[in-house]
């Protein structure tokens, strides 16, 4: 990927994909690239212009945001994609990531979010606003409510539920002083915790992390 991030925008409110853009107008290193008024243009537009970042409305005419990523992946299509919604419920966001989508923002989330959120999935990243990561954590920590795993892992990899809790949390942008706080432990704890998981998990970085957290299924 270049050092601009490539984007495009698919969302059936025009003054959606213009409030957008002018929030990324002044972004040096983003370039709106292609705009879509729903899911099955935004199928055209993403073949023709290939971005590196798709950000789709959820709730769209003809083709809705989750069938568009599911696609897109089914086709093999790996262009990060950034869920755009008004929902913060359970359902939209599992179903969601279940489909493929690297991030889920609220359509209220402040520009400095907005941007965070961008950058960290351009790279490889997950994100996830506001309170959706405790929704992840509550999905996670529910035996009884957990997603088809595509693979299983080892034994010597099995990780537990606290690591569960840290990888949530790290895929959702955050680091080990804001990990601290949501789990309430101390900086120094989240660290070690940190370290563990991806010892455990054979990673090198967050990159790495994400991957093997899709592989496995693992939020």
């Amino acid at each position: 990927m270049s050092n601009i991030i490539r984007v495009v925008l698919a969302d059936d409110h025009v003054f959606v994909r213009d409030g957008i853009k002018s929030l990324l107008e002044n972004e040096a290193n983003i370039e709106v690239v292609g705009e879509a008024i729903d899911g099955v243009d935004a199928l055209e537009v993403v073949a023709e212009t290939k971005p590196d970042l798709l950000i789709a409305d959820i709730r769209m005419p003809n083709m809705t945001g989750i069938e568009l990523v599911e696609k897109l992946r089914n086709e093999n299509n790996n262009v990060k994609i950034i869920m755009l919604s008004m929902h913060e419920s359970e359902e939209y966001v599992l179903k969601s990531i279940k489909a493929g989508a690297d991030g889920y923002l609220l359509k209220g989330s402040s520009k400095e979010e907005f941007l965070k959120a961008l950058h960290s999935v351009a790279a490889g990243g997950k994100y996830f606003s506001g309170d959706i990561s405790s929704i992840l954590i509550s999905q996670l920590t529910n035996s009884s409510a957990s997603l088809e795993p595509k693979q299983t892992l080892g034994e010597e990899m099995m990780i537990t539920k606290r690591e569960k809790e840290i990888l949530t949390l790290l895929l959702s942008g955050k680091g080990n002083k804001e990990i601290a706080e949501a789990l309430d432990i101390s900086k120094r704890t989240a660290e070690v915790h940190r370290f563990n998981l991806m010892k455990k998990l054979k990673v090198k970085n967050l990159m790495e992390l994400s991957n093997k957290a899709a592989e496995y299924s693992l939020i």
